[in-house]
């Protein structure tokens, strides 16, 4: 059965004709009318650029990235203009799209972003869970933002012993689903802003039958505590530092101790909480961080019900948002470009912009895998975003009748384009750029093996020696 041509009797104009239809399964029209109506001033003037289809063009702009705003209007309309009766409709130009998107503003973007981004993954999705519990991971990244005086009023520079950065940054936060790499919360602040306010901050999207996983970078019983409260459970890496007191040792070589708040005034209240210790390292030489000595704390006190084999399994799919941030900077824009906006407000709805395309290619990739009965992890991103960008001027031909089966077709094909099997990860600390004080990267670790040791077969709990005897409180 073919496809339908649509055609267009009722009398309407060509901006209500605009639309991400192939994106209509995550982002529904209704959705995106809402959070633009919300802000949008009553005027009597009927503008080329009305606030929805000034939200939809801030998506887009963050699927088309390499294209000027004037060339991505030309071509999200490109499908619609062919059958249009005028066909040489004028539309709105660089200057006019400029304004338009400082006249919405950011927060319908942003609102819009807080309706629309759930977590994805249900209990079948394969890599989603542990022990009943969704994982979830937090990480920052900082972000170059045109180099004007008002972004960098607005946002600072870093200055080291070579100088002042050569763009003003953002700090952003990142709270990702691992099993489907889906962003459901977000946050930006000046770059001197700590990541940790900001961790702290998106605890918000935290709830109950959770299980976060936390960087050492992370570490604080404060973190620990709020993420508690909220009816979650913990799992990270412990800075040197710390020092983990064996309070009771476990069957299967981990161990209870405390941890205890930062502050001076609770320590000398007694404040502490109740962690579980699970010291390990990796025997197989061709796999980084061969040989170190890692210390994970988590909430989950029970070996039996989380083994600490388990868990370590479960620390190494933290790196995943590493590669969903990789997916948005390097695959969705380009990292070598700092972002459009020359004002700070356009700054915010275009990083909004773009964790919302991100979020669309996702759900939809999430979709495919399920019905593939694939991870969303084994598909390609990257020819996820080129089949849906064609997907788009496909969806403004066919009638709606067929615009299903037009949607099935696209789950299919993006199924298709599937990625070996990843192994669990670790992320040693060497970079590319020789000006650093990390080690180069050229060199550094050796290339990977296609012989390599299964990553559970690696894995060394080490027990540590326990006291004579210790008073242990109840778990808090």
């Amino acid at each position: 059965m073919g496809f339908i041509a649509r055609q267009h009797d009722a009398p309407t104009t060509f901006t209500d004709a605009i639309a991400l239809e192939a994106l209509e399964q995550v982002m529904p029209a209704a959705l995106i009318q809402a959070a633009a109506t919300e802000a949008t001033v009553p005027t009597q003037r009927q503008r080329k650029l009305p606030s929805d289809v000034t939200l939809l063009l801030c998506i887009a702009m963050s699927l088309w990235t390499a294209q000027a705003l004037d060339v991505v209007l030309h071509t999200l309309v490109h499908g619609l203009r062919l059958f249009w009766p005028d066909p040489d409709l004028p539309l709105a130009t660089k200057s006019a799209i400029s304004q338009a998107r400082y006249r919405l503003g950011a927060r319908p973007v942003v609102a819009l972003f807080h309706r629309v981004c759930r977590p994805l993954a249900s209990a079948q999705t394969p890599g989603a869970f542990l022990c009943g519990l969704r994982l979830l991971a937090l990480d920052g990244t900082v972000e170059d933002v045109p180099d004007s005086p008002a972004n960098a009023r607005a946002f600072g520079r870093h200055h080291g012993d070579r100088g002042a950065s050569a763009f003003p940054q953002v700090q952003g936060v990142y709270l990702t689903e691992c099993g489907t790499h889906a962003v459901i919360d977000a946050g930006f602040w000046p770059c001197h802003v700590s990541e940790r306010v900001g961790a702290l901050r998106l605890l918000r999207s935290v709830c109950a039958g959770m299980l976060l996983l936390l960087d050492r970078g992370f570490y604080s019983f404060e973190m620990i505590e709020q993420t508690l409260g909220r009816g979650a459970q913990v799992l990270g890496r412990v800075p040197a530092h710390v020092t983990l007191r064996v309070r009771h040792r476990l069957p299967d070589g981990s161990y209870w101790a405390y941890i205890y708040p930062s502050t001076p005034q609770r320590r000398k209240r007694g404040d502490h909480l109740l962690v579980r210790v699970i010291v390990y390292t990796l025997t197989d030489p061709a796999r980084p961080g061969f040989g170190e000595t890692h210390r994970l704390i988590t909430t989950l006190l029970d070996a039996q019900e989380a083994p600490a084999r388990d868990l370590i399994c479960a620390y190494h799919e933290r790196w995943e948002i590493e590669v969903t941030i990789d997916e948005i900077d390097t695959h969705q824009r380009l990292v070598q470009h700092p972002l459009r906006s020359q004002k700070p407000v356009g700054v915010i709805q275009e990083l909004y912009g773009l964790l919302l395309a991100h979020y669309a290619v996702r759900a939809i990739m999430a979709e495919a895998a399920t019905q593939a009965g694939l991870a969303p992890t084994r598909l390609s991103f990257v020819h996820a975003v080129e089949l849906i960008r064609v997907a788009i001027d496909d969806f403004h031909l066919v009638a709606p009748a067929s615009q299903a089966l037009l949607y099935q077709r696209l789950l299919r094909a993006i199924a298709a384009c599937r990625l070996p099997e990843r192994a669990q990860r670790t992320n040693p600390r060497v970079v590319k750029r020789k000006m650093s004080n990390f080690k180069l990267k050229r060199g550094l670790p050796p290339p990977a093996s296609q012989h390599l040791v299964a990553f559970a077969a690696t894995i060394l709990v080490l027990p540590q020696d326990a006291p004579a005897q210790q008073p242990l409180d109840g778990p808090q």
